[in-house]
């Protein structure tokens, strides 16, 4: 008896559900509408912030801003990358056997640190 109380139930909660979802005010058309006018009233950001919107005119023509970005160019005032317009660093000055020597000394205090125990293991947080 109880589980037909039950079953008799969840069939009312899922038929007033269904109903609920079915009651839709609006057609899609009108939602759409809505939305577009909207978007062209300036109501609904855009992006990820609300950035306000650029106003001013350039009072330069194409030409003359070509001009002088062609010109920065050319005399290099333009960084070129993602990393700014400082030199990168010297090569190394070390000579193959000096590399060999250092790479070697490196891996010696490497292995006696992991003896030592102070290198952990696994995957660590901190």
């Amino acid at each position: 008896m109880m589980k037909k109380l039950a079953l008799a139930a969840v069939m009312v909660a899922i038929q007033a559900l269904t109903t609920w979802a079915l009651a839709q005010d609006k057609s899609r058309a009108e939602v759409k509408a809505e939305a577009a006018s909207a978007v062209k009233a300036g109501t609904i950001p855009r992006g990820e912030v609300d950035a306000p919107v650029a106003t001013t005119k350039s009072t330069k023509a194409r030409s003359e801003v070509k001009a002088e970005a062609a010109a920065a160019n050319k005399a290099g005032t333009i960084p070129k990358g993602e990393a700014t317009m400082d030199k990168p660093p010297a090569k190394s000055t070390m000579t193959k056997e000096e590399k060999a020597a250092a790479r070697a000394k490196r891996k010696a205090e490497t292995a006696a640190a992991n003896k030592a125990g102070t290198i952990p293991k696994g995957e660590t947080s901190k």
